[in-house]
């Protein structure tokens, strides 16, 4: 076996999104090296109360924890100013890892995800691992502008020059593409914007999920219930997941409406606004708002459900795989993140073209989808094999020992 380093600077085994996946990847890549792994300090409760609670053969794991020093890090509260300390926190990695006197064999820089933060990894010479990472893709400025204004366009737009100007000049991450042995993408807008040697990159998506402890074969209901799950804000899109459904909803006679439901699951600042805009269009009766909530909990609301709509612009998208995972065919943009996730087999992906437009589209193929039951339920087959054969942990599990028994793949792209 060989002794890899991990950092990973967000790992809780008991959440979602990039929490879980920090401890997904780090539990499947021990099951055939040793593992040093590093992550915060704030983790360790949550992950030692995982391995004693269920048992986990952690034998192969050894965690350690690091902050930065108070003095760096004082300013820094929730979400604010994180992305500076986690630059800082990788920048400052090396010391801690000397400091600690860790030997391995090589490393693996896992997550923030940040394909415009460098990892500092390369400094000790060995092999290295970077990724996935990846960044949200512009959001097209007809389905943000007129929809939620001025103040949230320049934001998505600063935010994007500022991580070009990274790309562009920023030196420890020139070096970090040069330095890194393989560079796993999350998408395949990734190389386009670090422009990395040829050969490095490997498109690996981040995203991934157990299989459901319950049945997930879909059986058709009486209840056609659409599912949309995620955080209340503009990249995610729910303007389009309301406005889609309520053109979908407004077609039906009274007997149909009343079989027919929308189910958003999440939370954020946009949710007064997502509530008004039901109200407008008249359907908040069929429109059903559910707090966030842990993922155990939402294990009967994806089996209770009839097709997963994700209108988000961003590049990634954990629910993706999970509502795969319970045989949900999804309905998506055909974009850089859910885009690539989903194919024919498993769902419908739409064109961007004009707001009103998409909301059309968007619109039919609910329609579809609501009266061809053979259809839907095909695409649930289909969204079984997807998640079974791409997003399983441990088909993920299984491809990274690819990678870890040759970090030198001569592939150009090679989807994982």
């Amino acid at each position: 076996m060989k002794t890899v380093v991990v950092t990973a600077y967000d790992v809780d085994p008991y959440k979602g999104s990039e929490s879980g996946m920090g401890w997904n990847f780090i539990y499947q890549i021990s099951k055939h090296n040793k593992i040093l792994a590093i992550t915060r300090k704030n983790n360790r409760e949550h992950i030692e109360q995982y391995i004693d609670s269920y048992n986990i053969d952690a034998s192969n794991i050894v965690f350690y924890y690091y902050d930065l020093p108070i003095w760096m890090r004082f300013w820094k509260k929730g979400k604010r100013g994180s992305s500076v300390y986690f630059y800082l926190w990788q920048l400052f990695m090396p010391i801690f890892i000397k400091k600690n006197q860790l030997y391995f064999d090589f490393a693996h820089n896992l997550n923030f995800h940040c394909d415009w933060v460098p990892t500092m990894l390369w400094v000790f010479g060995k092999e290295l691992i970077w990724g996935p990472i990846g960044h949200h893709p512009k959001i097209p400025r007809r389905y943000i502008l007129s929809i939620y204004g001025v103040r949230a366009y320049i934001k998505d737009r600063f935010v994007w020059y500022l991580k070009k100007i990274f790309w562009s000049c920023d030196i420890f991450l020139r070096v970090s593409k040069s330095r890194a042995t393989t560079i796993l993408c999350m998408n395949s807008s990734v190389n386009k914007m670090l422009r990395a040697e040829k050969g490095k990159c490997i498109i690996f998506p981040f995203v991934g999920s157990e299989k459901p402890t319950i049945n997930s074969e879909k059986e058709i209901n009486k209840i056609f219930r659409v599912l949309s799950v995620g955080r209340f804000v503009p990249i995610k899109g729910f303007d389009v997941v309301i406005e889609g459904f309520a053109a979908f909803w407004k077609t039906l006679n009274k007997e149909e409406r009343d079989n027919v439901k929308l189910v958003l699951v999440g939370k954020g600042p946009l949710e007064q606004k997502l509530r008004t805009l039901c109200q407008k269009l008249g359907i908040d009766q069929a429109i059903n708002f559910i707090n966030w909530i842990e993922r155990d909990g939402l294990a009967e609301i994806y089996a209770s459900s009839s097709l997963f709509f994700f209108g988000s612009h961003e590049g990634a998208g954990m629910v993706v795989a999970e509502a795969l995972s319970y045989g949900l065919p999804v309905i998506c943009f055909d974009n850089y993140g859910p885009g690539e996730f989903v194919d024919h087999t498993c769902g419908v992906k739409i064109p961007y073209s004009t707001y009103n437009q998409s909301i059309s589209q968007f619109s039919y193929e609910l329609n579809s989808l609501y009266r061809n039951q053979n259809r839907r339920q095909t695409l649930a087959f289909g969204a079984i094999n997807k998640f079974s054969n791409t997003f399983d942990w441990n088909t993920k599990g299984f491809l990274l020992k690819r990678i870890y028994e040759n970090t030198t793949f001569k592939d150009n792209m090679v989807v994982a």
